[in-house]
């Protein structure tokens, strides 16, 4: 789709906000040398901010025989931004300032089978609601609710269109959550939003390529290429959990058999270890994050199931990474989601070692494989940016719920 200016406009403010968030206190040179953009075009894209209050003046440094330059930082209490992670076990939502910093949490359990679109926006819509209230600010500050969905979403009609494990087909998302949350909303998918995560503050930052693996329930790939987010020609890129591993493998939800997700997300892991230690205690079959929860512990303490059940499992995941080693030649790969987290350095090992054993040689000694560093959950963070892209998108229109037309409801909120 060709772009129009207002989306290179939107574009270039996002990208001189999100350089004033990373560098604050920065001036308008820096900003230019850091962008591309010309001075000009900065100090236009600066005035702008300045009269959103989503950035102020802080004062001058010395130039070298010339005038003082001006300094530009971030005005955190200018908004507030809303992340919301929601996946198949767990809604988790973070409310951010403008220099996105947490300010309040709120996390609501997902229980077995509780999937329909109408029990899960009521979990959003309770925790969006419980992070307004702990941080105390004022409807009118909050500037944009981001939402990652798992599965393949359109992000203009706000329909998530597809998420096997939830069994979802064209669920209109925005339209059930507008009914009970006021502020503008905007959809994506969590591989972007760590993706985008990663690209601002974590291991991404200052690299022009780049994957971003997700391990969670589900599996996926967040892809930074040349120095952008890639979404695809449908935004359906990064289902690498959805690529065969194993011919002839194991069921998985999309209706395939052998998927990467089948054999490395946390159902994938709690089989792993089923099928080596059948009655093994790591085992709680109705509780994927205490059975993960145990296998790190496990490894820790040296016990030989959790450390087998990890290197099987880091076998597989180094297998899949491989290939994405291979086609997108990335400068680094991060592991990324709770799954990474809770495993960490033990996977982590186990899979630069199987990596190593798969990739091309020239590829794989120009990659970098290494967790997360991003602090708070990666996709609630990425999620706010999307909402906070929103926001620069809207300068000069009239405030809405939605940024687009509903499209007509194609599935009940059953």
């Amino acid at each position: 789709m060709k772009r129009t200016s207002r989306d290179i406009r939107t574009a270039n403010r996002y990208e001189v906000l999100r350089q004033i968030i990373a560098q604050s206190p920065t001036s308008r040179q820096t900003l230019a040398a850091a962008t591309g953009l010309s001075v000009a075009t900065v100090a236009t894209l600066v005035g702008e901010l300045l009269d959103l209050r989503m950035i102020t003046e802080v004062g001058f440094e010395d130039s070298a025989g010339g005038r003082p330059r001006g300094l530009m930082a971030v005005n955190a209490a200018g908004g507030a931004l809303i992340g919301v992670d929601m996946a198949e076990t767990y809604i988790r939502v973070e409310l951010f300032d403008l220099g996105l910093n947490v300010l309040a949490r709120a996390v609501e359990d997902m229980r077995p089978g509780e999937h329909r679109p109408a029990q899960v926006v009521g979990h959003v819509a309770t925790a969006v609601g419980s992070v307004v209230a702990q941080a105390g600010v004022e409807g009118a500050r909050v500037l944009g609710v981001g939402v990652s969905v798992p599965g393949q979403v359109d992000r203009g009609t706000g329909i998530a269109e597809y998420a096997p494990n939830w069994d979802w087909h064209d669920v209109p998302l925005l339209d059930l959550l507008s009914e009970h949350i006021a502020y503008p909303l905007y959809l994506d998918n969590p591989l972007r939003a760590s993706a985008v995560a990663e690209l601002w503050f974590g291991a991404a930052r200052g690299h022009e390529d780049a994957v971003v693996v997700n391990l969670g329930t589900g599996v996926g790939a967040g892809l930074v290429l040349a120095g952008g987010l890639y979404r695809g020609v449908s935004n359906s890129a990064g289902e690498w959990g959805h690529t065969t591993l194993v011919l002839d493998g194991r069921l998985c939800h999309c209706g395939n058999h052998g998927c990467v997700e089948t054999y490395v997300g946390a159902p994938g892991i709690m089989l792993n270890l089923r099928e080596l230690s059948p009655r093994s205690t790591l085992l709680h079959p109705e509780d994927q994050t205490a059975t993960v929860d145990a296998l790190a512990r496990g490894v820790a303490a040296g016990d030989p199931v959790a450390v087998k059940v990890v290197r099987d499992t880091a076998r597989y995941l180094g297998a899949g990474i491989s290939d994405l080693v291979n086609l997108f030649n990335p400068e680094v790969v991060v592991l990324s989601s709770w799954v990474a987290r809770k495993l960490g350095t033990p996977l982590l090992d186990e899979v630069r070692e199987a990596v190593g054993r798969h990739a091309l040689r020239r590829p794989f000694a120009a990659t970098e494989i290494v967790l997360s560093p991003v602090p708070t959950d990666p996709v609630c963070l990425g999620a706010a940016t999307s909402a906070l892209e929103g926001a620069l998108q809207s300068v000069g229109q009239r405030p809405s719920r939605r940024t687009t037309p509903a499209r007509s409801r194609t599935a009940p909120p059953s």
